[in-house]
């Protein structure tokens, strides 16, 4: 009995493409490199490389592009490969467009959905700070980022001091 194998012409999805990095040789990986970014590798640090066509193979796919996610990226790869190290990151706590940040606060789910142009639709209303959206909940000042879980509240740096 013969099976009939059949080739599909599609290509496969950004998930698969992502899947098989790992198992592609380093000249593999070189030319689709070149073939996405237009230009020789800027490393030969194979993991860096896949996280990049990762990332690369996925803004292609679903065409989300954020113009300033993408410029601090670049920025981002560019102090690496310049000095070795990344600058720890300053307030960037933005989740991707089109994310729905949930809180539950006192038994009521609130649902946030983030926008392209750096508003935040809750009940089909535009703001432009989680921390306006937060106030609005609780009906006090909180820091937006704190109160939906995108950061974490600073530790104390000197212990308190124990009265007895």
């Amino acid at each position: 009995m013969n099976a009939k194998i059949t080739q599909y012409t599609a290509s496969p999805s950004v998930v698969a493409q992502i899947g098989q990095l790992p198992q592609l040789d380093i000249s593999e990986i070189r030319a689709l490199w070149k073939k996405l970014f237009g230009g020789d590798t800027p490393t030969y640090n194979r993991q860096f490389m896949e996280r990049r066509l990762a990332y690369k193979l996925q803004s292609i796919e679903f065409r989300k592009i954020d113009r300033n996610l993408l410029e601090s990226n670049q920025h981002r790869i560019k102090t690496l490969i310049d000095n070795g190290k990344l600058r720890k990151r300053d307030k960037d706590y933005r989740p991707p467009t089109g994310s729905v940040i949930t809180r539950l606060y006192q038994d009521i789910e609130h649902r946030v959905k983030v926008e392209a142009d750096g508003q935040y639709e809750y009940e089909g209303r535009r703001y432009g700070s989680l921390s306006i959206i937060a106030r609005e909940i609780t009906g006090t000042r909180w820091s937006g980022p704190l109160f939906f879980g995108l950061k974490q509240a600073k530790a104390d740096k000197k212990p308190k001091e124990v009265r007895k």
